[in-house]
């Protein structure tokens, strides 16, 4: 290949990572047309269609995947020079976007942001604290942090903790209405749900490997965990919680676990990961953030 198109495959590998041309055209201080210019005159040096463009978004052809791999390897490679020499340790700095469900935005993110922040001061955060799937590309995500036991292939990412329910109440409430014992005696007893669809009401349990249903029933229902820890200490009957968002008022007292000897499984449990495009040199802003929640949710959690 023509050396002196290096510039153009580090152009190609930074449209990539950052989503459009514009994007990239700001991390290399360049117009949008000029960086288009550089890909076009890369796949006429290769004879092939690297990037199909539409008006919402940038996609690798099948070919362009092929040549990403291996211009993902000469551009780290060249960064990794960069580094070893001492050019390219510059602090963490920019903005960073993080998509987050709401529950774990409020109870799991938020608290520990500010001593980021205050490790980090040139580093901005955005919290999208939102319950759909965020597309990293189309909305601008820089990491995002999703409850799933499988990951997208198509993405790099971290598991940072469980994410368990559990029943609770308050000790006031089990005084007037009694503690069960069983699951079926839930059937006597207010139940708070998610309320979302039918299925939040079937409290699902699993005991010495047999799994037991139960159809619950109360007069109230909330789908934010906040709320329902609220109901739950107003003595308006047994809730399923987040142990994330219950973790506080058990250590406390306010509320306790009920039916600990039975594993209450959720459809909204499994592994929190956070995740980031793949094929991509991860700036330092994201490096910091990664490993800064690893530590802290790793700690908190125990």
């Amino acid at each position: 290949m023509n050396l002196t198109l290096l510039p153009e495959i580090a152009a190609f590998v930074i449209v990539v990572e950052s989503g459009s041309f514009s994007a990239a055209a700001r991390k290399l201080g360049a117009t949008p047309s000029s960086v288009s210019r550089s890909i076009s005159r890369l796949e006429k040096e290769l004879g092939v269609k690297l990037l199909h463009r539409t008006t919402r978004k940038l996609r690798l052809s099948d070919a362009g995947s092929e040549v990403l791999k291996s211009a993902t390897v000469m551009l780290d490679s060249a960064r990794l020079v960069l580094s070893q020499g001492g050019i390219d340790q510059q602090a963490p700095q920019g903005k960073l976007t993080l998509s987050v469900p709401k529950a774990v935005g409020r109870f799991v993110l938020h608290p520990v942001m500010a001593e980021f922040l205050a490790r980090y001061p040139q580093v901005d955060i955005c919290l999208r604290l939102e319950d759909r799937y965020m597309d990293l590309i189309d909305d601008g995500v820089d990491l995002a942090l999703r409850i799933t036991n499988t990951p997208s292939p198509g993405l790099h990412g971290k598991a940072l903790m469980p994410i368990t329910h559990l029943l609770c109440a308050t000790p006031h409430y089990l005084a007037q209405h009694g503690t069960p014992q069983h699951p079926q005696d839930l059937r006597a007893h207010s139940c708070i749900s998610l309320g979302e669809t039918p299925v939040d009401s079937r409290w699902k349990f699993r005991q010495h490997g047999k799994t037991l249903v139960m159809q619950t029933h109360g007069r109230y229902a909330a789908n934010h965990t906040g709320v329902r820890l609220d109901a739950v200490k107003q003595h308006l009957g047994i809730g399923s919680l987040p142990l994330f968002t219950a973790r506080e008022a058990l250590a406390n007292g306010e509320i306790v676990q009920v039916l600990p000897e039975w594993e209450f499984i959720s459809t909204y449990s499994g592994q929190l990961w956070l995740l980031w495009s793949a094929g991509r040199q991860l700036p330092v802003k994201m490096r910091v953030m990664i490993d800064y929640l690893a530590e802290k949710l790793a700690v908190n959690n125990r």
